[in-house]
């Protein structure tokens, strides 16, 4: 039997409907612009009111969870797969080469792992699950004499949002352009003992107010 267009059942299911159209335009500009969108690109994206965008995500924050999620966990896990590696340099190669990768391709995904001052719950779960494998890669590496011994866990996510800005300023001269930079960077870090002293080591706290300098963060909710 069909149901009257109005139902409760109906409703529910153009709820839920509208609900994913938000989620995938926010993937969308999430992903070409960063978390700097507002909510009015992404209503526009998904071709709804951006009163429909608020009602189902009241916080940027959530927004960002839901859109981003499977991403997010994907890139996890594969980070975590590098403790599998032979060895902790082949470890951090990966790390650095996947995560370069992925921040390339996805500004948002880039924000979110790499940016400071992100409130939901979920997304600090993320990054506090990435940055100790990021630890164990260096300590690991360190221990094997391959990594210089000045290079510190706290370099890699400033290294890795070098090399993703120089990703997105040339996507559309050549989006490959970013690689070349990535084994110059990669060369770098390797131990020898002809290299320079880097100075003074930047601590976690300094990384984080880079790092909210440098990136968007969630200023803009509108």
């Amino acid at each position: 039997m069909q149901e009257p267009a109005g139902s409760g059942r109906a409703l529910r299911r153009d709820a839920r409907a509208n609900r994913q159209r938000v989620i995938e335009a926010a993937r969308q500009v999430f992903a070409t612009h960063g978390v700097s969108v507002t909510y009015d690109d992404v209503a526009r994206q998904a071709g709804v009111g951006v009163g429909t965008v608020y009602r189902r995500f009241p916080t940027k924050e959530s927004l960002l969870a839901a859109a981003l999620e499977e991403s997010l966990e994907r890139h996890a896990a594969s980070i975590e797969a590098a403790l599998h590696a032979p060895t902790g340099w082949d470890g951090l190669v990966r790390f650095l080469c996947r995560a370069a990768q992925l921040h390339a391709t996805d500004r948002g995904v880039r924000d979110v792992e790499l940016g400071a001052g992100f409130d939901e719950r979920y997304l600090a779960q993320i990054r506090d699950r990435i940055m100790p494998i990021i630890r164990q890669l260096v300590a690991r590496a360190h221990a094997e004499g391959t990594l210089r011994p000045d290079v510190t866990a706290e370099d890699i996510p400033v290294l890795l949002t070098m090399i993703s800005e120089v990703a997105h300023h040339s996507r559309q001269v050549r989006p490959e352009t970013y690689t070349r930079y990535l084994r110059l960077l990669i060369d770098g870090l390797r131990a020898s003992p002809e290299v320079g002293d880097l100075g003074t080591p930047t601590t976690g706290t300094e990384v984080d107010a880079l790092l909210r300098h440098w990136l968007p963060g969630l200023q803009r909710r509108g």
